[in-house]
């Protein structure tokens, strides 16, 4: 299979789960501006919406949309555990989850990184994602990750994400559940070597 990425953007979120699950994928750069791939072809050709994460498989159909590649990549070895099983109460909490991180936090985030954005919109912006982020602050308390000691697909698009605020300067100091969250992820050898391959880290002193 391969993964057609942007470096640091949401498609570092299948990127980390295909890692932790032990799938070799070929990375395949986009570069966003131009929608052109590492190659020059167009990716516009791949995925017609424009933008990363795209997964082809192996038969050749491509799977566009992050929440639901890091679905596809979870159930391809559920004893990782990665997503509950389909049909469980548990599975639509994970779909709940994936659905809040994607519309609340992920579209919030784009006018941050538009330099034409007002100081008003940027401000607005800021204080709803603060808003959004305190009810996960709350969830994250006294647990590791969303769901408990697990680590989900959920928790992968939720650091993905959140990781965009060192870019954007957004102060998250009121939320020690999450910035510890953060870091407890951040140390996972799984999403060590995804950002180690996407050029955000450098690799770990032998």
């Amino acid at each position: 299979m391969k993964l057609y990425f942007s470096p640091g953007s949401c498609s570092l979120s299948p990127h980390i789960v295909s890692r932790e699950l032990g799938i070799e994928l070929t990375l395949d750069k986009v570069d966003i501006s131009t929608k052109k791939v590492a190659d020059g072809s167009d990716f516009l050709a791949v995925n017609p919406k424009g933008y990363v994460p795209a997964l082809k498989l192996d038969n050749g159909e491509v799977l566009t949309e992050g929440p639901a590649i890091v679905q596809y990549l979870a159930d391809s070895k559920p004893d990782a555990k990665l997503a509950p099983p389909n049909g469980t109460l548990e599975r639509y909490r994970l779909q709940e989850m994936l659905g809040y991180i994607n519309s609340e936090l992920h579209k919030a985030y784009g006018p941050l990184f538009n330099p034409k954005t007002s100081p008003e919109m940027k401000k607005d912006r800021e204080d709803y994602l603060h808003q959004r982020y305190g009810l996960i602050d709350k969830k994250l308390a006294g647990r590791s990750y969303l769901f408990g000691e697990q680590f989900t697909v959920a928790d992968a698009y939720l650091f993905t994400v959140t990781n965009w605020s060192n870019y954007v300067k957004l102060d998250l100091s009121a939320f020690p559940n999450l910035l510890a969250f953060q870091e407890r992820v951040a140390a996972r050898p799984a999403v060590v070597a995804a950002m180690v391959a996407e050029g955000l880290r450098q690799a770990p002193a032998k």
